[in-house]
């Protein structure tokens, strides 16, 4: 039941960032084109998501614990520090680049589009990359 109730949200959420247009690269590339061709609509897109994140958060951290877990996994870290500035900097150039992030090119797989099976591999590439570059600069660290 757990599996099923995970992909009908992973579903619900694919389809909601194909039909917002966030898996279209040339739309994505449009909004960030300001002095250009520059589309806005995608800002309302990103609004109503963060409206519904934020009334989402008040209402489910409300629950002593979530319904498929034992605990919420939130994040601990409160400071900016290299490693998220880093993170940010490479999603933002990455995104800038291809039109895709991670949200919008995992849905656009089917289409089988060479452009999103190649940044979606780079992906990869970069998320394998970062963790064995992040475990290895934790090697020998003690605290």
């Amino acid at each position: 039941m757990r599996f099923l109730i995970t992909y009908v949200i992973g579903l619900i959420f694919g389809m909601g960032i194909i039909f917002g247009g966030m898996a279209n690269p040339a739309k994505v590339l449009n909004f960030f084109d300001i002095a250009g061709t520059w589309d806005p609509s995608l800002a309302f897109v990103m609004g109503g998501a963060l409206g519904v994140t934020a009334l989402g958060y008040r209402f489910v951290l409300r629950r002593p614990a979530p319904r498929l877990d034992d605990v919420f996994h939130l994040p601990t870290l409160m400071r900016v520090d290299g490693t998220l500035i880093a993170g940010s900097a490479a999603f933002g150039v990455g995104w800038g680049l291809a039109g895709f992030c991670p949200g919008g090119a995992l849905p656009a797989i089917g289409t089988l589009d060479s452009n999103v099976l190649i940044f979606t591999c780079a992906m990869i590439i970069g998320i394998i990359a970062a963790k064995l570059i992040q475990s290895r600069s934790k090697v020998g660290v003690t605290v």
